[in-house]
């Protein structure tokens, strides 16, 4: 498959690990566009990310609007592919997993990693896991989906999928849910490929910077599932 393809990645305090992550994707991807929307982080993320070589990178900086749906949405703008797609700034380690992912967009319109799919696996902390299989189990009954991991977020779909549905860029992960429901419901086809989601290390979750934080997140998730029954 010749068409270009764009890789969004958002960034906050990735000083340590986003150079791994772009040089991954330019190995097993060639002539990748990546593009990089840095929220300002204060641990010097955007001068690593100025000192980057690579031609085909395009690198935003942003000072107010932050978050992480905003951030996809931010890249998304500007990302110039008939393929796109995202991964987390902090698993280069999944990059991979992308050849196979775009071949396999040949007979699908978005390929998405699942964790919940034969061979997959999530090796993080229980309560990680447990809230996440909870959220998925509760998402599948609420769409009726036959989506096993409405929740991985790493995935590359064609840009026409855009023509069907356009994500609804408030609030964190949960975007990425409602908006494959959207894409689910609107006829796309969706493929999930199996991978192991790798141990937590220092500094690799957003979501989880404390326990009170953690379920509130859990809360805005399941309230986004209601809500996105309702929007059109």
């Amino acid at each position: 498959m010749s068409k270009k393809i764009s890789i969004i990645l958002s960034t906050f305090n990735e000083k340590e690990s986003i150079k791994y992550t772009i040089d991954e994707l330019v190995k097993y991807i060639d002539n990748v566009e990546i593009v990089v929307v840095d929220d300002n982080s204060p641990d010097g993320t955007y001068e690593v990310l100025k000192e980057i070589k690579y031609p085909n990178i395009k690198i935003f900086n942003r000072k107010k609007n932050k978050g992480l749906a905003t951030a996809f949405l931010t890249g998304l703008i500007n990302t110039e592919g008939e393929i796109v797609g995202w991964l987390d700034s902090n698993m280069g380690t999944l990059a991979k997993h992308f050849p196979k992912m775009i071949s396999e967009l040949s007979n699908s319109d978005i390929v998405l990693l699942s964790r919940y799919v034969n061979g997959g696996n999530d090796e993080r902390n229980l309560m990680r896991v447990m809230s996440s299989r909870i959220i998925n189990g509760l998402a599948r009954i609420i769409f009726r989906s036959k989506i096993k991991d409405l929740s991985s977020g790493i995935f590359v779909m064609h840009r026409k999928v855009l023509l069907d549905v356009v994500p609804v860029a408030t609030g964190h992960g949960e975007f990425f849910v409602e908006f494959l429901y959207k894409a689910e419901k609107r006829g796309n086809k969706i493929l999930e490929i199996p991978y192991i989601h790798p141990v937590d290390v220092e500094g690799n979750s957003k979501s989880f910077p404390s326990l009170p934080r953690f379920l509130l997140l859990g809360f805005f998730y399941i309230l986004r599932l209601i809500q996105a029954i309702f929007r059109r």
